[in-house]
């Protein structure tokens, strides 16, 4: 047992943190070396198993990241830019695996991110789910088979309590199809319309965000053209494929030199 690899999550107070504790005890791969919460967090200093309304399971809410990395193999880590940003120099100084699920990342996050990278295995991925994937590759190969006589609109669905729009993983297809294309997605994404739009440009990628309820995350790429339509689709009712995702990424980069990666390497389905 004292040999498995010892895993991190921040955030644990919240939906996906955990759920991730959780995936974490349960696993007979891996131990919990430690659980994070913000300073101030009412959380800090309770055992995160009664903090989440269970038995004690003998780790201890921290506010303090450079002493439980120091603990670590691997964290997992589904915050917010600005802590993710923070926790991939701290993971890089630690060597240890650094498993970002984060969304909502700017260019200027993303080349820390790289920064860190040269030190430690990062796996990012805007949704870690098999499913979500396998409909990446899928994206692709169809967008390459297709002209651009087919528009492409990516529609995405989540919760009212989702804070960013287009979602990571609607991005992740709108990559997908643009790498189809052979397009950089920056110069054909169309998304946030309202008003007199005028019409749509030849060879866009659109965007189209649903916030409501309790929906945990649904995705259709859709390619729409005169007289017919071709439509890929994903729907998640259980958060727990990402938490499942993650902790895959997590004991799959114990063996993975340093470098960025993604959940398409953690499965194997890169092309070539």
């Amino acid at each position: 047992m004292t040999d498995l690899p010892g895993i991190v999550i921040t955030g644990c107070s919240g939906r996906m943190g955990q759920m991730l504790t959780n995936a974490v005890l349960a696993s007979d791969a891996c131990k919990l070396v430690g659980v994070l919460e913000r300073t101030g967090h009412d959380w800090v200093g309770q055992d995160v198993g009664a903090a989440m309304g269970g038995a004690n399971v003998g780790v201890n809410v921290t506010d303090d990241a450079v002493a439980v990395f120091a603990k670590a193999q691997a964290v997992i880590d589904f915050t917010a830019p600005e802590a993710t940003v923070g926790f991939a120099e701290l993971a890089a100084q630690a060597r240890a695996v650094h498993v970002i699920g984060t969304t909502g990342l700017t260019e200027d996050d993303l080349a820390h991110l790289d920064a860190a990278s040269h030190h430690a295995v990062i796996v990012r991925a805007g949704n870690m789910s098999l499913g979500v994937n396998l409909l990446m590759q899928l994206t692709k190969k169809v967008a390459a088979a297709l002209d651009e006589d087919f528009d492409i609109e990516i529609i995405e669905a989540h919760h009212h309590h989702k804070v960013d729009a287009p979602s990571g993983t609607a991005l992740m297809l709108g990559e997908a199809a643009a790498e189809g294309r052979g397009v950089d997605l920056k110069d054909v994404s169309d998304s946030g319309r309202d008003g007199i739009t005028g019409a749509r440009t030849r060879g866009d990628i659109g965007f189209s965000a649903i916030r409501g309820g309790d929906i945990v995350g649904e995705h259709d790429v859709l390619f729409a053209a005169y007289g017919e339509r071709i439509k890929l689709s994903h729907i998640a009712t259980d958060r727990a494929i990402f938490a499942r995702g993650a902790l895959k990424a997590a004991l799959w980069g114990q063996s993975q030199k340093p470098g960025s990666y993604d959940m398409i390497d953690v499965l194997g389905l890169k092309d070539g």
